[in-house]
């Protein structure tokens, strides 16, 4: 096993983490060295790029770098403290409707080239300690806003309400180190109202697509080497 080097595209279910993929994969191919690009909430699923072996892992940080694509669907009306739905909710003091047109135009300002406060959930460290868990501590600390860049921000149907709270799903393609649910967040700020991410699937790690990907529960022991992408020479990936 020590010679099979490469990149596997997985689609990863939703209720487990990243590293929980990166783990069934190390059982599966009985290799230690797995590293994964661009993590994936628990609630999340789509494509997650691994890396088998030392070889593929010392490029993994080209994927981190890509485009990414992401199918959401966004909620109006209520938000949570880890702004999707695994959080503990809080319904907004007062109930809005809202139509297609509102919704674009609060969208338009959150694309191009704009700046980001990443959320208290999130992995980022601060002062050697990652985010989620001072927030799990009950703590908030300040962070700094982050540039980001949204190549498209599109509502893709028409919003639904339902037992006063507003749905509907969006097409975003961005710049690494976007977080959708700050996205969700803002475009409900831009509203007058709160908001959060209920379902999420990530499409794209540029030029990678979801559909070449293999779903976690198909691959085994014995067919996961079929699947792998060969590491290029010199290390350039596309």
């Amino acid at each position: 096993m020590t010679d099979i080097a490469g990149f596997l595209l997985v689609d990863k279910p939703a209720g487990i983490t990243s590293h929980d993929v990166v783990d069934q994969l190390r059982k599966l191919s009985g290799i230690r060295k797995i590293g994964h690009a661009g993590t994936l909430d628990p609630f999340a699923t789509g494509l997650l790029i691994l890396a088998i072996s030392r070889k593929a892992t010392r490029e993994i940080s080209h994927f981190v770098k890509k485009e990414k694509e992401y199918i959401a669907t966004f909620v109006l009306g209520a938000t949570s403290d880890t702004l999707d739905k695994d959080g503990v909710l809080q319904l907004s003091e007062e109930q809005k409707s809202f139509t297609k047109d509102q919704i674009i135009d609060a969208i338009k300002p959150l694309t191009g080239m704009i700046e980001q406060i990443p959320p208290m959930y999130s992995a980022l460290k601060i002062k050697g300690k990652k985010l989620y868990e001072l927030a799990r501590e009950g703590k908030t600390v300040e962070r700094q806003p982050r540039p980001i860049t949204i190549h498209t921000f599109e509502l893709l149907d028409e919003p639904v309400e339902t037992d006063g709270l507003t749905r509907f799903q969006v097409r975003i393609r961005c710049s690494s180190g976007t977080y959708i649910r700050v996205l969700a967040q803002d475009l409900a700020t831009n509203l007058g109202t709160l908001g959060y991410v209920e379902e999420l699937r990530r499409t794209e790690i540029a030029p990678y697509r979801i559909e070449e990907a293999t779903r976690l529960e198909d691959l085994t022991s014995t067919n996961w080497t079929e699947k792998l992408i060969d590491v290029p020479e010199g290390g350039m990936l596309p």
